[in-house]
């Protein structure tokens, strides 16, 4: 009888092994040709080494000395190392491990990303086509330096993204960040407020975003999908003594333009308008009839200093209420 169970613990024990063994060679060979593929496309590719351990329970695959370069869109990601942690036997839970220290490149600048921690938890619903079912990643003492010449860093905060269910390419987002120090131009811009500082306290996201297409594996490979209808159930910044809050429904039209109302409610909202005049986000010329049309409004809300507002956007521009041009609205383009 002993002979029978110690016959079957090697044999159990032989199995697991090949398993193990093949499964890691999989996700080696397959991380290979993914990159194989990418330098055929014209991509610049490059990484020193490809290497899985962690028998018998783990898949936990290092690429050294990663760089990726897709010329189409002008985007560039280079790391000394990436690293994918996963149990062997639930490969499509995944751990992602970013460096201390990275690189993004976008057409018009280089941004140099340094950080405490920068990980995420991904949950694939397909494992061909590396569909998304949900991730959170969670980072801290993130700070970016970029080759046009300023600085910026966030204390910490976190990422989720999930698939809303019963529906189709669409995703709940939430976003919490906590300690945004703005670049030196920006607090430079608003230095003559006294209701601020150089830290924006909090910033809060909560929304559903419909897409046109999934985000899997093709969003990487071929084109981001591009965002079709924005519910925002809440986007909020707490600044000093500024405190924005805005929430409302946006569709988005194959050229990126939304059309849509979202609501603004802001308080210390004069604060907030010469903030934005000194930006350049309202011009001069309208400055006193936005604030005198900001006044009445805020009258019937009861308090004088709490502002809540219609934004319309409609024909690529957006308007106070649809009724006091506001300016061009922004093209919601994912490159």
């Amino acid at each position: 009888m002993m002979r029978i169970i110690l016959a079957v613990i090697l044999l159990a024990a032989a199995a697991w092994s090949g398993y193990w063994f093949i499964g890691s060679n999989a996700v080696e060979r397959g991380l290979r040709d993914w990159f194989a593929t990418r330098a055929a496309e014209g991509w610049v590719v490059s990484n020193t080494d490809i290497h899985t351990v962690g028998f018998p329970n783990r898949f936990d695959t290092t690429i050294s000395d990663v760089e990726l370069a897709d010329p189409a869109t002008g985007w560039a990601w280079s790391a000394p190392f990436f690293q994918t942690l996963a149990l062997s036997y639930k490969p499509g839970h995944v751990i992602a491990v970013w460096p201390d220290t990275q690189t993004v490149a976008t057409p018009l600048q280089k941004i140099d990303v340094q950080s405490e921690t920068m990980r995420g938890s991904v949950v694939l619903a397909d494992l061909n086509d590396l569909t998304l079912e949900r991730t959170t990643i969670e980072f801290s003492d993130v700070r970016l330096s970029s080759s046009a010449g300023w600085t910026s860093a966030l204390a910490g905060g976190q990422l989720a993204l999930r698939r809303t269910p019963a529906a189709v390419n669409s995703y709940d987002a939430a976003f919490d960040a906590q300690d945004l120090t703005l670049p030196d131009e920006a607090t430079g811009l608003f230095s003559r407020s006294a209701l601020i500082g150089d830290t924006v306290q909090r910033l809060e996201l909560d929304a559903t975003v419909v897409f046109d297409a999934p985000w899997d594996r093709r969003a990487i490979e071929q084109q981001r999908p591009q965002p079709r209808r924005i519910e925002l159930r809440l986007a909020r910044a707490r600044w000093g003594e500024l405190d924005l809050k805005i929430a409302g429904t946006l569709d988005v039209d194959l050229a990126g333009l939304p059309t849509g109302e979202l609501t603004v409610k802001a308080t210390n909202w004069r604060e907030m308008l010469t903030l934005a005049q000194a930006a350049g986000m309202i011009p001069e010329q309208l400055g006193p009839l936005v604030e005198g049309g900001f006044a009445q409004m805020a009258k019937l809300s009861g308090n004088p200093n709490t502002l809540d507002v219609p934004l319309r956007f409609d024909g690529g521009r957006i308007s106070l209420g649809g009724v006091l041009p506001l300016g061009a609205a922004p093209r919601l383009i994912l490159r």
